[in-house]
């Protein structure tokens, strides 16, 4: 993610200094690299679901699946 961030930075800054010279491609480079980044942490994140390691339990979910354990525990049958 900072590797992302820094390269949106340096694509701001050749941006602003290449001004129209069509011998620098620097910008298209950082964009190139940009994407390559993104895909890679895209491809990292679905792995990390596929296998498990990563979750989607939500820190908020917590009390109200504490509380209806809490219930299932208390209640007689």
């Amino acid at each position: 993610m900072v590797a992302l961030v820094a390269s949106l930075g340096s694509g701001l800054f050749f941006l602003m200094t290449d001004q129209g010279d069509p011998n620098k491609k620097r910008l298209f480079t950082s964009l190139g690299i940009r994407l390559a980044l993104a895909s890679g942490l895209i491809t990292v994140i679905i792995f990390g679901v596929a296998t498990g390691q990563l979750g989607n339990r939500n820190p908020w979910d917590a009390g109200t699946v504490q509380s209806q354990e809490y219930k299932d525990r208390n209640t007689t049958n």
